[in-house]
């Protein structure tokens, strides 16, 4: 039987197979857009591209632009001060949900000034493009109106081929049902209230047949002081009974905690819609104070969300410093 024989490596044993370079993992590193972009909400186009709105640190509702989630872009203002909601004039525009509903873009907004519990409420615009101009249609209600006190912080829902808007802060989150093009309440309606007195920024994701109840409790606007955080529930109904792990009601006041202050960011909290990647990972954007720098404001973080025999986890419950890169094919 003929003897193989092997070429001499360098070191007097046998040559091997030098293995292929594995391929680097992109990182990325929070804050994902360095500006005070408070309470972020973003919608996805058709071509992969992300738009995100913010509170009006930047007067007029600031909008940014991104491919990846990493690098943004900003685009400009939802409105102007010609096309700015009148109703409420003295209220700052606060917290925006936008939706693509119908062929349209609908931006759902608070619009409040600090204390005006009442005075307050929810209004809603609409644009062809993401980018806008945005055509105010005005308030769909205030709190005087809809007997909901502190009503701001919208969310906007289809499910069942209805549409509803939830919304509420530290007095009950309610959800109401809304007109087929999204424009007013559907008559006849009432609020149901689905949270106690617990939270705000309401987002539901639905996944796995649950739906899951976000929202933020604590201080939210009190630099590095701020108590801020992500907390949930979930429920096999849009109108609940949301629960936790433990089986408390939401209504009751109870949660769980997915997110809170740790010491690189105080503060994290209101966040915007999960978004999922081309490998099938979801990312939560939000926004948080650096602690080296909370002058700057409330800035945006992302993190990935991971899913564990039915409920949310975000690694360490508090925000990463460093982590790797949401993937997308190239275009």
């Amino acid at each position: 039987m003929p003897v193989m024989s092997c070429s001499p490596s360098s070191d007097g044993g046998q040559s091997h197979e030098i293995p292929p370079t594995p391929p680097v993992v992109q990182k990325y590193r929070n804050p994902i857009i360095s500006t005070s972009l408070p309470d972020p909400s973003i919608v996805k186009t058709a071509d992969g591209v992300f738009y995100l709105f913010a509170t009006e640190d930047i007067r007029n509702l600031p909008i940014y632009r991104s491919t990846d989630l990493i690098k943004w872009q900003y685009v400009g203002t939802a409105f102007n001060d010609e096309s700015r909601p009148r109703w409420n004039p003295q209220g700052g525009i606060w917290a925006p949900d936008i939706n693509y509903v119908d062929g349209k873009y609908m931006l759902y907004y608070s619009k409040s000034t600090w204390g005006g519990e009442w005075t307050c409420g929810l209004g809603v615009a609409s644009a062809d493009k993401p980018q806008g101009p945005y055509t105010d249609h005005g308030a769909l209600f205030i709190s005087q109106e809809i007997g909901v006190q502190n009503s701001i912080d919208p969310f906007f829902i289809e499910d069942g081929g209805k549409k509803y808007v939830f919304w509420g802060s530290f007095h009950g989150i309610y959800g109401i049902e809304l007109s087929s093009d999204g424009l007013t309440i559907k008559p006849g309606s009432k609020p149901v209230q689905i949270a106690g007195n617990q939270m705000e920024a309401t987002y539901i994701h639905r996944r796995d047949g649950y739906y899951y109840l976000f929202g933020s409790n604590g201080s939210c606007c009190e630099g590095n002081n701020s108590t801020y955080q992500v907390i949930y529930g979930r429920s096999q109904n849009l109108f609940g009974p949301y629960v936790t792990k433990d089986g408390k009601r939401m209504l009751d006041g109870a949660f769980d905690v997915l997110l809170h202050g740790g010491s690189n960011v105080a503060g994290p909290g209101h966040n915007a819609e999960f978004i999922t990647d081309d490998k099938g990972q979801d990312w939560m954007i939000y926004h948080g104070y650096m602690r080296s720098d909370p002058d700057a404001g409330r800035q945006v973080m992302m993190d990935r969300v991971e899913w564990y025999d039915g409920w949310p986890l975000v690694s360490g419950t508090q925000s990463s410093v460093e982590s790797n890169r949401p993937y997308f094919n190239a275009k």
